[in-house]
């Protein structure tokens, strides 16, 4: 029996001939990635197959950069992904996407506590690690993938928000879960934050406290929304005055205006009965020169109103709280003397 000859480009084989191969991959490069309405057109493997796509097709997608692999089983949109990714804090907002997509965030679960803080710039203390944390409501799965954190609790539809083509967790519930599960100086720059930024109103905060009121962390989290100030205007301010309340400080003004008529001067902390103002510093303006002599001038202006004038670093506040305390208390001693003195000749 003779041997049939086999010419590429020809059917009949059974076989997939180099042509028809050529064409599969022509046919993959004019496949666009889904909208999915989430940022990037983040997609998961299991989407993309429902949409029609083979597998094949997704590796040679993700080969050729059309793909960009977020995490396994998670893609996005390659251009997309790769004009975030040039952006700071670009692969965290994938990482949260990817996150979302593969729990099914959206449907019944939402970003939250410290990712939704990041989505909603609420400043958060210590360094950002990865994780990535979402809640689901209770008698959900708990289960989740290495990098993703899942808490179960309720999520009624007013706390939660869209950002980004995400579900999250309103600012003020954000806010909330951070006071319940964060120490107390992390709660009150979270929702000093808030608060500063206009994020989230104190009553708005109330409203979701009386919601979750049995939650465990509720009463820790009362008392960092009593104690929270829109006033504090760094993250820095914010753990000084938890500093201050935890050596038994009086509480200061804040931003208090020290001068008279026009010539006045704002302040980070101002003791009236002692005269003492106190300033918090970032490293800034320790290494700007045109700064530090401005800063310089400042403080010689303040002090011939007759005020005592301290100044704090942020090693100094974090991590010497008793040495912040009795360096305030002798410039207290020293602004009595100086109050005394002014209310005698005055």
């Amino acid at each position: 029996m003779g041997t049939k000859a086999y010419k590429p480009g020809v059917k009949g084989t059974g076989n997939t001939t180099v042509s028809e191969a050529g064409a599969n991959l022509s046919g993959m490069t004019t496949r666009t990635v889904p909208k999915t309405g989430r940022i990037a057109r983040i997609i998961t493997t299991t989407e993309l197959l429902t949409a029609g796509w083979r597998r094949g097709e997704i590796r040679a997608s993700s080969q050729r950069g059309d793909l960009q692999t977020v995490r396994r089983g998670v893609y996005a949109d390659g251009a997309h992904a790769r004009k975030l990714l040039s952006l700071k804090g670009g692969d965290e907002l994938l990482a949260i996407g990817a996150a979302a997509a593969l729990t099914g965030a959206g449907r019944s679960a939402a970003v939250s506590h410290q990712s939704a803080a990041y989505l909603h710039n609420i400043d958060l203390v210590g360094r950002r690690n990865r994780t990535v944390h979402l809640t689901r409501p209770i008698g959900a799965d708990r289960h989740a993938p290495a990098g993703i954190r899942l808490h179960c609790a309720e999520l009624p539809a007013e706390h939660v928000t869209s950002t980004l083509g995400l579900h999250v967790t309103t600012a003020a519930r954000t806010v909330v879960d951070l006071a319940r599960t964060l120490p107390f100086r992390a709660g009150v720059v979270a929702a000093d934050s808030a608060l500063r930024r206009r994020l989230a109103t104190r009553d708005e905060l109330r409203s979701v406290l009386t919601f979750c009121s049995r939650w465990p962390g509720a009463a820790g989290a009362a008392e960092v929304i009593a104690f929270a100030d829109q006033r504090s205007e760094s993250a820095l301010e914010s753990i000084a005055r938890v500093v201050f309340r935890d050596q038994g400080l009086p509480p200061p003004r804040l931003q208090a205006l020290v001068g008279h008529d026009d010539d006045v001067a704002r302040v980070d902390f101002l003791w009236d009965e002692y005269r003492t103002v106190v300033e918090v510093d970032g490293a800034l303006k320790y290494t700007d020169p045109l700064r530090a002599r401005a800063q310089l001038e400042r403080d010689s202006w303040l002090r011939s109103l007759g005020y005592e004038v301290v100044h704090f670093t942020w090693e100094e506040i974090t991590t010497m709280p008793e040495l912040v305390a009795l360096k305030i208390r002798a410039a207290f001693r020293r602004g009595a003397l100086l109050a005394a003195a002014y209310e005698a000749t005055g």
